[in-house]
C-alpha cells in the first residue's frame, strides 16, 4: 500500500491517492472526516483553522460503502482559495498585472531558501505553498483509511501530547486504549494530565503574546499488533526503522524514539530489556515494555510506543533576521499566518502517519486482495503464534 498527495496550501484542493487498499473493506467519508476535524482542533492553532472546514470527498475506489481494490482518491477543498485565485491560479497573469505577495525573504527554519536554490524559484511562494504543514491534512486522510483497516483487525492507534515547552505530562494509571483516546480528545492540548494541561495552555498564551512559538513531544501507542510484523532480514524491512522515517517526515519533527528511547543508553541492560513470559490466555508476552514493542525490527506483540519531538513553528510574529534574495540586503523574514503551538494537532498527524505504516506492514505480510481474507489470515496467525 502506498499513497501520494498533491496540492498547495492556498491552492484549489489537496488530493490523496491511495493504492493497495484491499477490496470489500467498509469505508465511508465519515471515517475520514472525523480525523480531518480532529486535526484542525487544538489550543494554539492559528486563524487558518477558522477559515477551513476540512471534509474529504471520495472520488474513486469506493462503491456502496465498500472499497473496490482500485486506487482510492480523496479530495479536500481549500475554502480560502477564493481569496487567492489570482495569486495561486494556473492562468498566467496579464502582462501589466503585478503578482501580489511575492516572497523574496526566506524564513529561517523553513524550506524557503533551500527549495528556491534547488528548483530555481525567484518567488519563494512556489516553495512555501507546498512545504506548508497544510499538506498534513492529505496525509491524515490517507492515515484515516489505514486506521479503519486496523480497527477492523482489532488494532487501535492513539496519539496524545507528552510535553509542551518543557512541561511534562504524567501518564494516567490503569487506563485502556479507549480511555487514552477519550482523555486526549477531551483536552484542548491533547494531554492526559489535567494539571499539566493548564500549564501548557499558559505557556502557549505567553508564546502568542510574545510573538513566539513553542514545540513539544507527542506519543503514539498502538494496541493489538501481532508479534513478528516487520523483519530482521534487511534494514529496509525493519518496521521500527520505517516508522521512524515516517514520523521524521512530518513537518517540524526533529527526533523519534521507541519505548525508553535515548534513556536506554544511560541504563544497564538488566534495566532495559523485557523479560519473556507465556500463559494460555495471552500467549507470549513481556513483563515490561521498555523497548516500546519492538525487538530486531519486528513487533513483540506488546503495545507499540513511539515518541516524536516537534520543534517550534518557525514562522514567528517577531521574525528572525534573513536576507532578501533579490537585493541581498538584511531584512526580517516574511510573516505568514501561523500557529503559536501546533503540537496538539501534530499528535493527530503522527497518529495517522503511524497507522499507515502499521497497516502497510500487515498488508505486505498477509494476503491482501480481499479484506475478509486478510482478516482470516491475521486471526489465524495470531492463534498460531500464541501456541508456537
Amino acid at each position: 500500500m502506498r499513497y501520494l498527495t498533491a496540492g498547495e496550501s492556498h491552492g484549489k484542493q489537496l488530493t490523496t491517492i491511495i493504492e493497495g487498499v484491499p477490496a470489500q473493506m467498509p469505508l465511508a467519508a465519515i471515517d475520514i472526516n472525523d480525523s480531518l476535524q480532529r486535526r484542525q482542533k487544538g489550543y494554539g492553532r492559528g486563524k487558518r483553522m477558522q477559515i477551513e472546514t476540512d471534509e474529504a470527498e471520495i472520488a474513486s475506489g469506493v462503491r456502496h460503502g465498500y472499497t473496490l481494490g482500485s486506487p482510492i482518491t480523496l479530495m479536500v477543498k481549500n475554502d480560502d482559495f477564493k481569496h487567492w485565485s489570482d495569486i495561486m491560479g494556473e492562468v498566467p497573469p496579464e502582462a501589466d498585472q503585478k503578482i501580489r505577495r511575492v516572497v523574496t525573504k526566506p524564513r529561517p527554519g523553513h524550506a524557503d531558501l533551500n527549495g528556491a536554490l534547488k528548483y530555481g524559484h525567484r518567488d519563494m511562494r512556489n516553495v512555501l505553498e507546498r512545504s506548508s504543514a497544510r499538506e498534513t491534512a492529505a496525509r491524515v486522510a490517507a492515515g484515516a483509511v489505514a486506521k479503519k483497516l486496523l480497527q477492523l483487525l482489532d488494532i487501535h492507534v492513539v496519539g496524545y501530547v507528552k510535553e509542551i515547552a518543557g512541561i511534562q505530562a504524567k501518564d494516567p494509571l490503569n487506563v485502556t486504549v479507549a480511555d487514552l483516546a477519550q482523555l486526549s480528545e477531551a483536552s484542548p492540548v491533547r494531554t492526559l494530565d489535567a494539571d499539566a494541561e493548564q500549564k501548557m495552555m499558559a505557556a502557549i498564551d505567553k508564546a502568542k503574546k510574545d510573538g513566539d512559538s513553542i514545540g513539544g513531544i507527542v506519543e503514539v501507542i498502538a494496541h493489538g499488533m501481532p508479534a513478528g510484523i516487520g523483519s530482521y532480514v534487511h534494514y529496509d524491512r525493519k518496521l521500527d526503522a520505517r516508522l521512524a522515517a515516517a514520523v521524521m517526515s512530518i513537518n517540524a519533527f526533529k527526533g523519534v524514539e521507541f519505548g525508553l528511547g535515548f534513556e536506554a543508553s544511560r541504563k544497564n541492560g538488566s534495566d532495559v530489556h523485557d523479560e519473556i513470559l507465556w500463559d494460555e490466555d495471552r500467549g507470549y508476552y513481556r513483563r515490561t515494555n521498555r523497548l516500546g514493542g519492538f525487538e530486531g525490527g519486528m513487533t513483540t506483540g506488546m503495545p507499540i510506543v513511539v515518541k516524536g519531538a516537534m520543534k517550534p513553528i518557525p514562522t514567528l510574529y517577531k521574525p528572525l533576521q534573513s536576507v532578501d534574495i533579490e537585493s541581498k540586503e538584511i531584512f526580517h523574514a516574511s510573516i505568514e499566518r501561523s500557529d503559536s503551538c501546533a503540537v496538539p494537532a501534530a499528535a493527530v498527524v503522527m497518529e495517522h502517519v503511524v497507522a499507515f505504516e502499521l497497516a502497510n506492514a500487515l498488508l505486505e505480510q498477509f494476503t491482501n486482495d480481499q479484506f475478509p481474507a486478510l482478516k482470516r489470515a491475521v486471526d489465524q496467525y495470531r492463534e498460531s503464534t500464541r501456541w508456537f
